[in-house]
């Protein structure tokens, strides 16, 4: 524990109103890669325009789901790391409002964490745009093995479109309007595993300090946030949400 997660303490135990903001950095310690990590990063080896774009989805399912089916195998068998669990203990003791993510994983919710926007939706379920059929992710992958051309298909024969937002995609309007209103409402917005780069999610944390609310940045890579920042912690994800909820314990909050 340091002065910083004295502060951040502090700043939670005092905030009428504190929301999370997460990004794929808060999954990494589950074994989920971030995004563009030289070598690591899902994106590092594969160009997600020619297999996460909503119109590869249209023109060539198979392509699409060669990729996505992996995801949905790989990421529906990972469990929520202590970075998690401490959203979920801050939740527990009043201290947190909701956590808006931009992760598709569903760990805040296997978490515990029970009020999530998810901003970019989620591997739960895919859907038939054509028929509005509603396919859970177990029996999607079902689907796809039992698939001879490669793709999951709902019971009219269409391909299946996982509820994530894809490349091409318009952003869930509910869930952004949501995410709007309680970052200009949060007294303190705590921003975690997020490099801030993603558009319109990136506008959140202004939104919070144009109202005159403060923004505190949990995460390793540089955002543009950072000069706004009251508090910037920059190790690991878990340690330092460890060493927040061990200020708040000294503090008896």
């Amino acid at each position: 524990m340091s002065a910083a997660h004295d502060r951040l303490a502090r700043l939670v135990r005092d905030a009428g109103s504190v929301v999370a903001l997460t990004g794929a950095g808060i999954s990494v310690p589950s074994g989920i890669p971030d995004f563009r990590t030289p070598g690591t990063g899902i994106w590092a080896n594969v160009d997600p325009m020619e297999v996460a774009h909503v119109d590869v989805w249209r023109t060539d399912p198979a392509r699409f789901w060669s990729f996505y089916g992996h995801r949905f195998a790989t990421l529906g068998a990972i469990e929520p790391n202590p970075a998690h669990a401490a959203l979920v203990e801050l939740e527990r003791r009043g201290l947190l409002d909701l956590v808006l993510t931009q992760n598709i994983d569903r760990l805040h919710a296997k978490a515990g964490s029970t009020d999530v926007v998810e901003l970019h939706g989620s591997i739960a379920a895919a859907r038939c745009p054509a028929t509005g059929e509603r396919v859970p992710a177990d029996e999607v992958l079902r689907r796809l093995d039992a698939a001879d051309d490669g793709v999951p298909r709902s019971a009219a024969g269409h391909p299946l479109k996982p509820e994530v937002v894809l490349f091409g995609d318009m952003l869930p309007m509910a869930a952004v309007a949501r995410a709007e209103t309680a970052a200009a409402h949060a007294d303190l917005m705590l921003c975690i595993g997020s490099s801030l780069q993603v558009f319109p999610v990136a506008d959140l944390p202004m939104r919070t300090l144009e109202a005159g609310g403060r923004v505190a940045i949990i995460t390793s890579s540089a955002t543009p946030y950072d000069d706004e920042a009251v508090v910037r912690l920059d190790g690991d994800v878990v340690d330092e949400l460890r060493g927040l909820i061990d200020a708040l314990d000294a503090l008896g909050a």
